[in-house]
């Protein structure tokens, strides 16, 4: 398996920022392109995977809390969400 260049991982992630902003705005059949455009399910699992690491640092740096809380936080709302949450 190859690393794929910064550049195609920067598109990728993109893409899958692409993917939450589209389903937010009720845009559900641009979702499902952006996610049909991802070469592979590695490639679409890589850049969602990074994705949730920039955001989480993002609300780490604005906050102060540590990662670890920031994941058990996020652990428990996804206990109590619905299975399929409504877009926007």
């Amino acid at each position: 398996m190859s690393v794929p260049s910064p550049a195609r991982t920067a598109e990728a992630v993109q893409r899958a920022a692409g993917v939450i902003a589209a389903r937010a705005r009720g845009d559900l059949g641009g979702a499902e392109a952006l996610l049909a455009a991802f070469a592979t399910p590695a490639d679409q699992a890589r850049a969602f995977c990074l994705l949730a690491e920039l955001a989480l640092g993002l609300v780490r740096a604005q906050t102060g809390q540590s990662m670890d809380d920031l994941v058990q936080e996020l652990t428990l709302l996804i206990e109590h969400a619905p299975a399929a949450p409504p877009a926007g």
